[in-house]
């Protein structure tokens, strides 16, 4: 059966890009989907095809790249040179860009194929900067994509409950097929239950799309909807905050009581006037929510508390975080070992390809900081979170400068969760790859559609007043 996987596979790939070149708006979004669909698929649907659903999402965004930057014949809207902000992430990405190849070829690799399989994790996903302009053509559009994608979380959140009350033995409650890890469960011993992963293969991927969601929610509770998608978002809000505290995640716990101090917080900071309506908006939904959080999750609740208060290691295990880098400088000076080294995907290429082995790690690295200071070394470490700093920033003057409630609310979660995620996992995380480079992109998507909806406003308005619609309601 594996010849036969081997022989097919180079088919499949060229069949895959060849579809995925054909509409790429369409591939976008539909890796964007399969980011949500891929663990229940490895875990469930195509064990056997583990590995290569892995890489599937990667094939389609290739894809979409010949698509977009070599074969389109649309007029792109949106231009770097010109614009300082994009001038200057490109500036860095560039440098970035060129220190990573370099370190594709270390000698302490022991083969460059290691590398090219690190550069995934680095490069591969930002270029969806610089498609996110184009993807949506209206405020309208991005709303409606936005209010069907995150029907999701209602399956989604529903097998995650499933999977809660589940024994840990029970097939809801598998790993990806290539994971070999024991099914995690926390609790008091008296009532220990299962950390719930959803469709995902563990539980970080659920993890980070439980803070997307989150993210992406709140957002819309502040602009006008009709009442059933109204209630729709406070459903959806409700499952994630519930489940939640089925993950046992700690950090995720955090991130959203900290993301809710930070998003009415900034409201507060910057515009009093509309920061308490808004407040109010949401005194109904966050009262709905929490009662039924404690009455429905009460067990889960209890799960994560006790994990909370037994396990006091979350200020050190951040500290560490920021100090380890720093102590692995040593090891090596300016050098380092390469692209991939700390993947944990190494080993088994080497096992496959029969590669020479690299040079040995002499440490135990746990964060992603200091496994990015051993892969590409205290320059490509300052490169790597100077651009995420840039972009941490600007996303925040694009919050400042928008005026349209969704657009603002939205850059302003784009904005709170790159601050959240700094030092959590990216490299080495294919779920928050693609929402990070695709909220990225919001730094210029969003300001274009404002450009967009307030020349319709002018031409609505001097067309004659019974066309004018100065505020948007969505339905």
């Amino acid at each position: 059966m594996k010849e036969y996987i081997i022989v097919l596979a180079p088919f499949a790939i060229l069949l895959i890009l060849y579809l995925s070149a054909q509409n790429w708006r369409t591939s976008i979004k539909t890796i964007l989907v399969l980011v949500v669909v891929e663990g229940a698929l490895r875990k469930w649907v195509l064990p056997q095809s583990s590995q290569f659903i892995y890489f599937l999402k990667d094939i389609i965004l290739i894809g979409a790249y010949l698509r977009y930057y070599i074969f389109s014949s649309t007029q792109k809207t949106f231009r770097i040179k010109g614009n300082s902000a994009a001038e200057t992430i490109a500036s860095v990405i560039l440098l970035l860009t060129a220190w990573c190849l370099l370190q594709v070829f270390n000698p302490s690799l022991g083969s460059p194929i290691i590398g090219i399989f690190g550069i995934r994790g680095y490069l591969l996903y930002i270029p969806l900067i610089w498609m996110l302009p184009n993807l949506f053509r209206s405020e309208e559009e991005l709303y409606r994509f936005l209010r069907a994608y995150l029907l999701l979380v209602i399956p989604v959140g529903l097998l995650a409950i499933a999977q809660f009350f589940s024994p840990p033995l029970s097939p809801l409650n598998t790993y990806a097929q290539d994971i070999k890890q024991d099914i995690a469960t926390f609790g008091d011993g008296n009532s220990t239950s299962v950390r719930v992963t959803g469709t995902f293969s563990y539980i970080n991927g659920y993890s980070v799309y439980a803070i997307i969601s989150f993210g992406l929610l709140v957002p819309l509770l502040a602009v006008p909807q009709s009442r059933w998608w109204r209630w729709a978002t406070i459903a959806e809000l409700l499952l994630i905050i519930g489940t939640s505290f089925m993950t046992g995640a700690r950090a995720l716990f955090i991130s959203e009581i900290l993301f809710l101090i930070g998003y009415f917080g900034a409201q507060l900071l910057t515009n009093l006037k509309t920061a308490v309506p808004l407040i109010k908006q949401f005194t109904v939904p966050i009262i709905a929510i929490t009662v039924a959080t404690i009455t429905w999750f009460q067990p889960a609740i209890n799960s994560l508390l006790f994990r909370i208060n037994s396990n006091n290691d979350v200020s050190s295990r951040i500290s560490g975080s920021f100090i380890e880098p720093f102590e692995f400088m040593k090891l090596k000076g300016l050098d380092s070992y390469g692209l991939g080294a700390t993947h944990p995907a190494t080993s088994v290429l080497h096992k496959i390809l029969n590669l020479p082995l690299g040079e040995t790690i002499p440490v135990y690295y746990e964060s992603e900081m200091g496994r990015i200071v051993l892969e590409i070394g205290p320059i490509g470490f300052f490169l790597w979170y100077l651009l995420r700093l840039i972009l941490i920033y600007v996303l925040w003057r694009t919050f400042l400068k928008l005026k349209r409630p969704l657009l603002r609310q939205l850059a302003l979660s784009a904005f709170l969760i790159h601050a959240l995620q700094f030092n959590s996992q990216l490299v080495f995380n294919h779920t928050l790859l693609v929402y990070y480079w695709s909220l990225a992109g919001f730094i210029f998507l969003l300001p274009r559609l404002e450009q967009m909806e307030n020349w319709k406003q002018q031409q609505e308005y001097f067309n004659g007043p019974d066309t004018y619609r100065p505020h948007t309601s969505y339905r």
